[in-house]
């Protein structure tokens, strides 16, 4: 039978048996591995936690289909499917669900020998990351600051000193989290509750301040603070997608500084590849499971946390307790 994880309403998660698919034209019916759990998104719309009439609201309505980073087995391909076969593993958009209909086009993606099955779970957030840290436009020697050190501030962390971040910090409320990219090569972490933070951050940068910041938390309120963090003609990257308005003074914290603001989304990735910007999600894909192939990017080592799929609904109550106490968390469809 095939199962998925739906939310029915706030706080609420059912798991749901669904119609088995057949695969048409194009399509390929995959047989789920694993699947990692978006501890950002997946919660903000499980918990309301966004104002009424954002867009947030037309995205997150109840039932929701849950989850978006799914790898799998190739079960059975439709006709005209070329690039892949029975027996094939790729990393796709498809939710958390038993079997899926996956397109045989530039959204999925072969998962090579040298890439475990978890880590390939959790392939767009990596994706997410590094198509943050890459309009961050990080450069050899610079001081960067990620706050917010969930998955994708793990991840981002890690990138930005593979660019040459130096320092590269992190900034987080979670002992959990702050341990774990402590593991992972941050140059220094820092305790988001702690009150000398811009000092902290001074001391480690030489006085000069962070050339970049880039925002991982979602919560809007933060960002006039980490603005206080950046060198004069710094800039700030919005990799999460805040929840609710933000106010500064332009003056203060744009004109006068000269700071740059930079907005980042999945969904703004190129197309096409161009010789001016070839990294479209299909090209940093292939470089993020070179990485790890590599073992230049650690990703299995930041799951905290595995579930059966038939105990999906504990994962989610576990997260909306305390989110802070997890990193990674996978659901495992083999069991």
């Amino acid at each position: 039978m095939n199962h998925k994880v739906v939310f029915t309403g706030v706080k609420q998660v059912k798991l749901e048996p669904c119609e088995m698919p057949s695969p048409g034209p194009g399509q390929m019916l995959v047989r789920t591995i694993k699947t990692a759990v978006s501890t950002g998104t997946e919660l903000t719309i499980l918990t309301g936690d966004y104002p009424e009439g954002s867009k947030w609201g037309e995205y997150g309505t109840f039932p929701f289909d849950a989850g978006y980073s799914n790898v799998g087995e190739v079960v059975e391909v439709g006709e005209g499917v070329t690039r892949f076969s029975a027996g094939d593993r790729v990393a796709s958009s498809a939710r958390h669900c038993s079997y899926a209909l996956v397109g045989d086009g530039p959204q999925t993606h072969a998962v090579p020998e040298g890439v475990s099955d978890e880590a390939a779970a959790l392939y767009m957030l990596v994706q997410i990351a590094i198509h943050g840290v890459r309009r961050a436009g990080v450069q050899m020697g610079e001081s960067v600051v990620v706050y917010g050190l969930g998955v994708i501030g793990q991840f981002a962390l890690q990138l930005a000193r593979i660019d040459g971040a130096r320092p590269a910090i992190g900034v987080d409320l979670s002992p959990l989290r702050r341990e774990l990219a402590q593991s992972l090569g941050a140059d220094l972490v820092i305790d988001g509750a702690d009150d000398d933070i811009a000092a902290q951050v001074k001391a480690a940068t030489r006085g000069r301040m962070a050339d970049c910041v880039i925002e991982i938390t979602g919560i809007g309120e933060l960002i006039p603070a980490e603005m206080d963090l950046l060198r004069r003609m710094g800039r700030i990257v919005i990799l999460s997608s805040p929840r609710g308005e933000t106010s500064f003074d332009f003056h203060d914290y744009c004109n006068s500084p000269s700071l740059t603001i930079i907005g980042v989304h999945n969904g703004s990735h190129p197309q096409y590849e161009t010789p001016y910007n070839p990294w479209t999600p299909a090209r940093n894909v292939e470089f993020i499971f070179d990485l790890i192939a590599s073992g230049e990017l650690h990703v299995d080592e930041l799951v905290t946390h595995r579930y059966c799929w038939e105990n999906a609904v504990d994962a989610y109550e576990m997260l909306i307790a305390d989110r802070g106490q997890a990193g990674a968390v996978i659901l495992d469809w083999e069991k």
